[in-house]
Order: C-alpha cells, then structure tokens, then sequence
C-alpha cells in the first residue's frame, strides 16, 4: 500500500514542478538578425554564407572543434529567417566503402529531444548504420534543443542545452539534503515574482509558494516509504539549480509545432541541399516520433498548397497524425497542457523532470519503473544505454508546442495553430513513398495510432511494418531508433532496402 501511495503521489510532485517552475520571464536583448551558417568539425571547409561572407562564433576562432556533446564528423548551424535561432545539424559522412548514393538523409527527432537518440553508442547508432551505407547523414535539432542556440546582439552563441548533459553527474550523487531543495525552490520563486508587476504578485506569489511547498512536502515524506531512494531531493535540488540558469532564455521559448514545419524545416532542407547538390533536389527523410508528425504534416501542406515537397521517401517510426482510436499515453500531456494553458507557464522542463526520476525508474524498489516501459521494452535496451538516453536526450519543451500537439487526441487529428486546417486531410494526395513502422509494444504511439495515419496514404506508396512478436521480441518507442539491441539486425535493414529502392 505504502509504495502504490508513492508512486501516486509522485505524478503529481512532478507536475507541479513543471507548473511551479515556469513563468513568462523578462525581456531579453534584441538578436543580431543577419543570417548566418556555422560549419565546424574535423573535414570542415571554409566557414561561409552564401553571398553574406565569413560568420564563425568565438569557440570556432578559437579551435574549429565540435563540442564533446557532438558525436558526428561534423557541426552545420543554419539560422531561420525572422527568427533568433541558428539550428544544430549533425553531419554523419558517407562511408567511402559504400556505394555512392543520390540523395542526402535527414533524420529528425521526438518532442523535446536532440540529436543523442540517434547516436547512443558506436555499437547501435542509427546515423553511422546510415552513413555507412553511403548516405550522406543529417540530423537536426531544432530551435530550443541540443545544441542549436539564440544569437546574441553582438553576434555571438548562446547554447541552449537544457541541462540534458550536466544532469549525468546529478543522478550518480546522493547526498542527505533536504533542506536544499526547500531553499532551491524558495530562490526560484522569488526570482520568478522578480518578473511579474505588482498587479499579478499577490496572486502568483501565493501559487507558486503553496505548489512550492507542496512539493517539498511530497518529496519529503517520501523518505519514510523508501529510505533507499532519499537522494532524490539532492538531485532534483541540483537540476533545479541548472534549470534557474536558463531562467534569462525562457522568454524566447515561444514556440509551436507550425514553427518547426513552416520555419526550421524548409531552412534545413535547403541548407543541405545545396550543401549535397542532389541532381533533383531531392532528400530522403526519417522522422522518429514528433520528427515523422513532421513529415507527414510537411507532405500533407505541400500537397493542399501545390508544391513539391523536395523528398525522395519518407520513413516514421512511432508517429502519427491521428491518436484519437488508441490508448497512447500520450494522453498523459493532456493534463500537463490544460494547466500551461491556464497559468500562462511558457515551459515544461521535460529534461530536469525526466532525469531527476530516473533514480525512480531504475533503481530499487522501482517505483517509477512504469516510466521505462514508455521508452523501452523490458531487456530490449542495455541499461546503460536507457541511462544515457534519460539523463542526456530530453529538453524543455514549450507550452504552446505541447498545446498544439494535444490537437492530435481531438477528431480529425493534428491541426496548425488556427484549428482550421487539418494536417491529416490532404495527405492523401501525396506522390512520396512512405514506409511506417511502429513498435508493437510503443505505449507512446501504438500500432493502431500509426495506421490511423497510415490508411488515408495512397496504397501503392506506403509500407506498413510494426517490429515485434507475440512470444518475444518487442519494441517500445525507442527501441526502433538505436536503444533496442535487436534494431541494428532487424529494424536498420528494413529501412536501408527501402531506402536504397527508392533512392532513384
């Protein structure tokens, strides 16, 4: 009894932090708005932009290294027209033992994940699988992810990585303090109210104070039902102390779904395009989770609008357009949003939430161990491989983004941000092969969620596979991307033949 009370409570406790810990904050400096493209890394050229000159940050004046967080041959930034994000691009080389390919691969990411998905281990990478096959490999992170970052007003980077690296060492700890994330949370409060006017203080000020305390008061009566995991306020102490160094970039997390698909993505696709110089002017592209919602909203706009998309083929894994006849857990967001809607939270800091439990989910008495099933399949994923995908994988994620996203639980399936047009009517129309996979134990996006979207494409140009068996094998979200040990073997070939096919 004493443990289903504390794992009840704790859905909760999480919750609040989100709500407790994200507020609209002040204004920031103005951006340099000047375009600017960023290449760094070992075989990098001249650092241009096409028709503007030279444009290089300091660190790549300094040495014209990638950061130790990049794990690709080389680092691409692309900034987005009107906006103040430049976009990470990692750049996986093709194999010169490969035969030659014709079009580059793109590959995108989850909701408020980076580019370390698809590139856990040497031994499971998805992006080398590819590149080693001869296609010249990209993954984006897009604006507020990974290693993307803001252009300050003198032109300089400043990287927004949400904590997901500096959180390995926090979990590892674990030291008896209590009293620190009483005080952690007291600091956060009052440097909130800092930003409000005196209009709104009386009532914020008595939010953020109650849900505060409730917090602590979970946290801490914790310790009496398990004993073993009572670090816990160490090391969610200490992720809200990174967190409150981000507090000055909030503001810019102003962001929804529309603006990944009308902004970044086109930017992205003509960067490497010309950066590749396909003789169509095409690419191939595989999007995971949110990053397939994207390409399937990408085809679906090109085609209401009467443009080519500029793909080759699509592949998704675990994505849809339309959850409304599964059981995704997915639903779990829906709570989570309504009250970002109601308090005005700009973000919910999915890293520091997901890596401040992780010693919940993985260690004795494993109360949270329901949270890895989300991600894994039981024995799919090496441990150590789940740990690094936790601590490292996941950012803050804006409130409008999710709010957006929840449309995909209503009748119709995803909307933009008007409502009015659905992304799913005119997919129909498409002229791209696509190939879907899902998991047949992804609790995220189940295999009825996939061929809910899948149905309305054309027949004769979309693949359906669901990677799984009744006695063995599974697959669960992550495990078609790189985490699960049989993806490499079972899940990449499947790909790489649909691939090469349609590479023409």
């Amino acid at each position: 009894m004493a443990m289903a009370v504390f794992q009840l409570d704790i859905r909760p406790a999480t919750r609040i932090a989100g709500v407790a810990a994200l507020y609209h904050l002040k204004n920031s400096a103005p951006s340099d708005p000047r375009p600017n493209i960023l290449r760094i890394g070992s075989s990098a050229r001249n650092i241009t932009r096409p028709g503007k000159g030279l444009a290089v940050t300091k660190n790549a004046e300094k040495n014209n290294k990638k950061p130790d967080a990049c794990t690709a041959d080389e680092l691409h930034y692309v900034t987005v027209s009107d906006s103040e994000w430049k976009l990470a691009l990692w750049r996986y080389l093709p194999s010169p033992k490969a035969k030659p390919r014709n079009h580059p691969l793109l590959l995108l990411s989850g909701v408020g994940t980076n580019a370390i998905g698809y590139d856990l281990s040497p031994e499971s990478s998805f992006a080398r699988s590819m590149s080693n096959q001869g296609f010249d490999t990209w993954t984006l992170e897009v604006r507020g992810t990974g290693l993307s970052a803001l252009v300050g007003d003198h032109g300089e980077d400043s990287e927004v990585s949400s904590v997901e690296g500096e959180i390995t060492e926090i979990v590892s700890k674990s030291k008896k303090s209590q009293s620190k994330l009483s005080e952690t949370l007291v600091r956060l409060s009052e440097r909130f109210l800092g930003y409000f006017d005196e209009g709104r203080n009386s009532v914020i000020a008595c939010q953020i104070r109650d849900l505060s305390q409730k917090l602590v008061n979970i946290i801490e009566g914790q310790r009496s039902v398990a004993p073993q995991i009572f670090g816990f306020s160490e090391n969610f102490s200490t992720a809200l102390e990174k967190f409150l160094k981000q507090l000055d970039l909030i503001e810019k997390y102003d962001w929804d779904f529309d603006h990944y698909l009308k902004d970044d993505l086109p930017a992205v696709i003509g960067y490497i395009r010309t950066e590749c110089r396909p003789k169509d002017g095409k690419l191939h592209a595989i999007g995971h989770s949110m990053g397939g919602i994207l390409l399937y909203a990408l085809l679906s706009r090109c085609c209401f609008q009467g443009m080519d998309s500029g793909l080759a083929s699509v592949v998704t894994l675990g994505s849809s357009l339309d959850y409304t006849s599964s059981k995704s857990s997915l639903k779990l967001l829906l709570p989570v949003a309504d009250p970002a809607k109601a308090v005005n939270v700009p973000v919910i800091p999915l890293g520091v939430l997901l890596s401040a439990v992780h010693t919940f989910a993985s260690r004795p008495p494993y109360v949270l161990s329901w949270l890895n099933h989300q991600i894994s399949a039981p024995g799919m994923m090496h441990p150590e491989l789940l740990e690094k995908l936790v601590l490292n994988n996941f950012c803050t994620v804006p409130a409008k983004l999710l709010l957006q996203l929840t449309t995909a639980f209503e009748e119709g399936g995803l909307r933009d941000r008007s409502g009015s047009f659905l992304y799913k009517d005119h997919l129909g129309e498409t002229n791209v092969p696509v190939l879907a996979i899902a998991g047949d134990q992804d609790l995220i996006c189940p295999p009825e969620a996939v061929y809910e979207t899948v149905k309305v494409i054309p027949k004769h140009l979309v693949t359906y596979r669901v990677f799984g068996e009744p006695s063995g094998p599974h697959y669960a979200h992550y495990d078609l991307v790189g985490g699960g040990r049989l993806a490499v073997s079972q899940v990449y070939p499947c790909i790489i033949n649909f691939l090469i096919q349609h590479d023409i």
